[in-house]
């Protein structure tokens, strides 16, 4: 969806197919109530996200993306230093309880207006949560994202909170397979407490809760793997080099021989730009041969081969249009890294890494 403030703004799959299922609910009352009962929804995820960006703002935490879920929302931390701030002790409380006190707060403050606006809107009937009475929808929605939150199911935030509990006694790894196996069960008592109770909204907050905690337990994996892989790790050491004053048909006909879609420019040993193949063919196409300097690019950055993966790795996600990263040493090119390198060497570095843990454990 963009950016704002420099966070990229992400929304999931399931949140615009959730509309669907509210439409459906809707029934005789009409689509368009079943559509307002949705914004309520997406009303008070809102509430819930503004909290947690004022806390995150006051504690100096740096976001790079936010994913928001039909159960709320998860952050991604720009930098290490602002994960492992988030993930302790005060941090860590401050950010848990933001949504859920918002929500709460948010929902008792409708009611009182409410009430004080009119006495005919019974807060206490049932369904809570229902398309023929949206003034009391409007109230409920914000009170149960608030006490859904309060469950001990990660990924939650009580459930991160028990996490972190975890994390201290037992290590980070158990820590999170403890966690991530008890908001599963949480979530399939939910769905199967749905069928028991009837209640549709208890299924879809199950099944929301199961789909969080994968895909929260994926983000975290992958961020345990690449602090741990420096570059020098997974750069291509075997590439080629063109010159600045290479033609483009010399270019193309290197790149026939060669596996990379992305070259380093290099004059003498300094550094000087960027060319991929794409670039080479369009110039080749429009503007005839011509020399590599006049069409290579002159934005890129450089990575060194003690940076870890998990520091550069954004530089290759982050929409600048970065497709490679040189690795220098000392102002010379000693490898390259690429997303196309990166899919072929990170499972063999895993694999690589289970044979000498196996080896040493014999």
């Amino acid at each position: 969806m963009g950016q704002w403030a420099g966070v990229e703004m992400r929304v999931h799959i399931f949140l615009p197919l959730v509309a669907i299922v509210f439409l459906g609910i809707a029934g005789s009352d009409g689509w368009q109530r079943g559509f307002a009962l949705y914004m309520l929804l997406l009303f008070a995820i809102g509430v819930r996200l503004a909290a947690r960006l004022i806390v995150a703002a006051c504690l100096g935490l740096r976001l790079r993306a936010i994913l928001m879920l039909p159960i709320g929302s998860f952050f991604a931390y720009a930098n290490p230093e602002s994960q492992e701030h988030a993930a302790e002790g005060s941090g860590l409380f401050y950010l848990a309880f933001a949504g859920p006190v918002a929500n709460l707060l948010t929902g008792l403050i409708l009611a009182a207006t409410v009430m004080g606006a009119s006495g005919q809107v019974n807060l206490l009937a049932t369904p809570y949560l229902c398309t023929s009475c949206l003034v009391r929808s409007m109230v409920w929605m914000q009170i149960f994202m608030g006490l859904l939150h309060l469950v001990p199911a990660y990924p939650l935030d009580c459930g991160r909170l028990l996490r972190n509990i975890f994390t201290h006694k037992r290590g980070f790894e158990a820590a999170a397979r403890i966690a991530s196996g008890m908001g599963q069960v949480l979530a399939l008592a939910m769905m199967l407490g749905s069928l028991v109770m009837r209640s549709p909204w208890l299924g879809l907050c199950g099944l929301f809760i199961m789909i969080g905690g994968q895909i929260e337990d994926q983000g975290v994996f992958f961020q345990s793997v690449v602090d741990t892989v420096c570059m020098k790790e997974v750069m291509l050491t075997d590439f080629f080099t063109l010159s600045p004053s290479d033609t483009l048909a010399d270019a193309l006909s290197r790149s026939i021989h060669s596996l990379q879609d992305d070259f380093p420019v290099v004059r003498g040993a300094e550094l000087v730009g960027i060319i991929n193949r794409q670039r080479i063919l369009e110039a080749l196409r429009s503007e005839g041969n011509g020399y590599v300097q006049s069409v290579m690019s002159r934005v890129f950055q450089v990575a060194r081969p003690d940076d870890t993966l998990g520091a550069i790795i954004r530089r290759l996600t982050a929409g600048h249009g970065l497709s490679l990263i040189p690795v220098t040493d000392a102002g010379r090119v000693v490898g390259v890294v690429s997303v196309q390198n990166l899919m072929v060497s990170m499972p063999l570095l895993a694999e690589q890494r289970r044979i000498e843990r196996l080896n040493s454990s014999d």
